[in-house]
């Protein structure tokens, strides 16, 4: 019987961050081609996992701008709209999200589901249940903890011409080395770099 992969599909600066210090996300690169190639991914997809504070800061923004029409804002670049981005709300909306945190009591965004434990197993499980492929957006510590057990299959990362010089880290406390096979590194015309990877063997 086939699993249902895990990737990770993150913007990363060219030093590695996922977010500034601050948890901003304004030194991203725009591109439309990108925004394309998400929208066409989306169908591939039926459940999000997210760490407690990307869920707060995609909570706090999709939803809303889901009522503004045939376009969307980006959140990365203010005053920049697509039909991409409005897309992107619609599947965001609808599509299971299943949040990891200690902190949070309730999760009121629709098709969310509130896990105050990250256990591997359960999460393992969660890959042999019928369905899609999961994915995860930002939550570098959800990131961090599935790679250390090695429940990750891709990572797609989109790095961006810039340096942050410090910031969130992608990937952080991982004890041990993971060897991962290169599948496949595209250039975009806004200088961005796809680079994806699955996990070796």
């Amino acid at each position: 019987m086939s699993t249902r992969r895990i990737v990770v599909f993150n913007r990363v600066s060219a030093d590695g961050y996922f977010a500034g210090a601050d948890g901003g996300l304004d030194w991203a690169v725009p591109d439309a081609e990108i925004d394309k190639g998400a929208v066409d991914a989306m169908p591939g997809f039926d459940t999000l996992l997210f760490g407690r504070r990307t869920y707060e800061n995609f909570e706090g923004f999709w939803p809303r701008v889901l009522t503004e029409g045939p376009t969307a804002p980006d959140p990365h670049s203010p005053g920049r709209q697509s039909p991409e981005f409005h897309s992107l709300a619609v599947w965001l909306n609808d599509v299971a999200k299943v949040v990891f945190s200690r902190s949070r009591k309730e999760v009121t965004w629709k098709n969310s589901r509130l896990v105050s434990e990250l256990d591997p197993r359960e999460v393992q499980a969660m890959k042999r249940q019928p369905g899609k492929d999961i994915l995860i957006f930002g939550s570098g510590s959800i990131v961090s903890q599935l790679t250390e057990h090695g429940l990750i299959d891709e990572y797609h990362f989109i790095v961006n011409p810039v340096l942050l010089g410090s910031g969130l880290p992608m990937i952080s406390g991982v004890s041990k080395r993971t060897p991962l096979e290169l599948l496949e590194v595209k250039r975009h015309p806004a200088g961005n770099v796809t680079l994806r990877y699955a996990r070796a063997g």
